[in-house]
């Protein structure tokens, strides 16, 4: 369940909030590639710390 994802996100240190995971889920459920969708959150988190 989702509770489990949540969970392993955190024991994994990924950064990602309740909210932030359930979209990445949705977003691979529905045919992204989550290799794709981690690069993207990875370039998003380089700019953000760019940016300050």
């Amino acid at each position: 369940s989702f509770s489990v994802l949540l969970e392993i996100s955190r024991i994994l240190n990924t950064g990602l909030d309740m909210e932030t995971l359930s979209i990445c889920v949705r977003l691979c459920e529905q045919g992204i590639n989550p290799e794709a969708l981690s690069s993207v959150i990875k370039e998003l988190r380089k700019a953000t710390e760019a940016l300050k």
